[in-house]
């Protein structure tokens, strides 16, 4: 299970692009995006880079939370 940390996530219309982004990687991946937190988790067997690449090719700032 990954956690990413999106700043530059700020409506609904940014959760649909960050879990679209996502599912671009790895279509059978469990998407959770918590917008207040702006906190995404992800449970899928594909690298961890993939994902912050998709969410940076799609204009999310994301990086891994810790």
């Amino acid at each position: 299970m990954y956690v990413y940390e999106v700043k530059n996530m700020t409506c609904g219309g940014c959760v649909n692009g960050v879990k679209k982004a996502v599912l671009t990687v790895d279509p059978n991946a469990q998407v959770e995006v918590d917008l207040a937190s702006k906190k995404v988790t992800v449970e899928s067997s594909r690298p961890s880079t993939e994902f912050v690449d998709a969410l940076t090719t799609a204009s999310y700032e994301a990086r891994t939370a810790h």
